[in-house]
């Protein structure tokens, strides 16, 4: 929710030569997240077991604004407070909140979620964090925090990732079935050693935080990709990241494989692909300072 971002580096690439696009690739990646699962976004937040519409909401590594204005049009009496450490990504934010004419809704914060102090973020009646948590290095004290600078009675949204998208059906590419499911099992392995809260089981560490779990759901994503060029472009984006994680993990063949995969000059380019379709999990705990 980079989403976040929000999110683990972004690798990106040019045609058949994978390279590494730095903050221009990620903040890509986290747009195209946000358009592609939009409706999906908007389910989660209206299930949310709010007691009123919140006034003022804090977005917790709000990435590009996936959350925020999702929150926004949610909550059209709202304003936000979007927290990231990364200064192009809330100059992103701010820009297209300015293109929506939300500029007046919108507060960017810049500040390190890990560090022991935070900066003063008001006093919310919803704090959301989208597949930011997992990043930090102590959790359960950023839990700590968040409970602390929620009103009371507040509710606190977390929501997770199982894992990134899935895009290619199981027989392709035709000349080595199965390579993304290999890639996966290997950014797993990888997560698994650096990133050691991305599978977590949140609702115990909310409990010991003193919050209340009043909700627990997983969203199934499942989008067929005739319906948006953009999620051949979102598929490209991920592999991209996938190749910068696991490229050394990957044999020969099934690198190759990747690398024509992303060759956007190439015959076999995902973007020519007619075959693809968005496949992951979403999960939200809604927790309450009671």
């Amino acid at each position: 929710m980079t989403q976040a971002h929000q999110h683990t580096p972004h690798r990106g690439a040019q045609h058949g030569h994978p390279q590494d696009h730095g903050a221009g690739g990620q903040a890509e990646i986290l747009d195209l997240d946000a358009e592609v699962l939009a409706e999906h976004l908007a389910s989660i937040t209206a299930w949310l077991p709010l007691k009123s519409a919140p006034r003022h909401i804090v977005d917790l590594g709000c990435g590009t604004g996936a959350g925020t204005f999702a929150l926004l049009d949610r909550f059209p009496d709202a304003h936000v407070t979007a927290v990231d450490t990364a200064a192009g990504h809330l100059q992103h934010l701010r820009e297209k909140a300015c293109a929506r004419g939300m500029a007046e809704r919108v507060r960017t914060v810049q500040a390190d979620l890990d560090d022991t102090a935070w900066p003063g973020l008001g006093l919310p009646g919803l704090v959301w964090a989208s597949a930011s948590l997992h990043h930090m290095a102590h959790p359960d004290r950023a839990l700590r925090k968040v409970h602390e600078t929620l009103a009371p009675g507040g509710l606190f949204a977390l929501v997770e990732l199982a894992g990134l998208p899935r895009f290619l059906p199981e027989s392709a590419p035709e000349d080595r079935p199965g390579l993304e499911e290999r890639c996966h099992a290997a950014t797993d392995r990888f997560h698994a050693e650096h990133v050691s809260h991305r599978r977590a089981d949140w609702g115990p560490m909310l409990t010991a935080a003193g919050f209340t779990v009043e909700g627990e759901r997983t969203v199934a994503v499942h989008i067929e990709g005739s319906r948006s060029e953009a999620i051949g472009r979102y598929a490209l984006g991920i592999l991209r990241r996938i190749r910068g994680t696991a490229a050394g993990m990957l044999c020969a063949e099934d690198l190759a494989a990747l690398d024509r995969l992303l060759d956007t000059d190439g015959p076999h380019s995902i973007l020519r692909r007619d075959d693809l379709a968005v496949r992951t999990e979403r999960t939200v705990w809604a927790a309450r300072r009671t």
